[in-house]
């Protein structure tokens, strides 16, 4: 079974639908992109698959022994959160912090996992270093290394190069077909079309029309259109 289904899927808040009749699934080794026009519902659609908000309408099965806090979440990133007065080591370890249980401390393999995490993404020459001082790619690849420490199957992304250059976004969608191909299951919510560079499957979230499939067939479909030339902004 999907590691994750939606079935007759319907979004919205404030009693409001803006998305319905949403069916997709997300199995082992996907790399699924979730897109649409700016409001069209996609971040909306992170937060209830996270459990944030529960959906109008519809379900959302989780298969395959998946559990809640086997996904690691890497959020869009405001200014504010940018400037975060932490170091690098903090914020990655902070990633362990569902496997600790009731201990207030972390153990020894969680801080071996968060060094491993960080050096896969070439980070951990910064790991004493204050986060608001990197780079956005660098500050990037933090929240990477710290979703990796929580996830074991699946790392769940909102608009992950949001600011950052075109180089260090490459970098960064490469990071992610690198993690794709050893296995973890990748969902992403963009406005880019660079990041259906990697994909195998597009979830293109359009009111009651939206379209599921593989990226080919996504790419011989009329949504996709829509996608590349009508897509700047923000989600809400």
């Amino acid at each position: 079974m999907a590691y994750i289904t939606g079935k007759d899927l319907q979004l919205g808040y404030d009693g409001r639908i803006i998305a319905s009749e949403l069916n997709f699934k997300a199995e082992k080794g996907d790399y699924l992109c979730i897109v649409g026009e700016n409001g069209a519902g996609k971040s909306t659609l992170v937060k209830t698959l996270l459990g944030l908000q529960a959906a109008m309408g519809g379900e959302i099965l989780m298969g395959d022994g998946l559990l809640p806090y086997e996904i690691g979440y890497l959020p869009q990133q405001s200014e504010i959160q940018r400037d975060f007065p932490a170091t690098v080591w903090e914020i990655v370890l902070s990633g362990c912090l569902a496997k600790c249980g009731r201990s207030p401390f972390f153990k020894r393999e969680e801080k071996a996992l968060a060094r491993k995490r960080l050096e896969e993404l070439g980070m951990w020459q910064f790991h004493r270093e204050c986060y608001r001082k990197l780079s956005g790619g660098q500050q990037q690849r933090v929240l990477l290394a710290r979703a990796l420490c929580a996830a074991t199957r699946i790392v769940l992304l909102d608009e992950p190069v949001s600011g950052l250059d075109p180089k260090a976004a490459a970098d960064f969608y490469y990071l992610l077909h690198d993690l794709n191909q050893q296995g973890m299951t990748i969902i992403m919510v963009s406005h880019d079309i660079q990041a259906l560079q990697y994909a195998t499957h597009v979830l293109h979230i359009s009111g009651s029309t939206s379209f599921y499939g593989s990226k080919k067939e996504y790419m011989e479909s009329d949504k996709r259109g829509l996608f590349q030339y009508g897509m700047e902004g923000k989600d809400e």
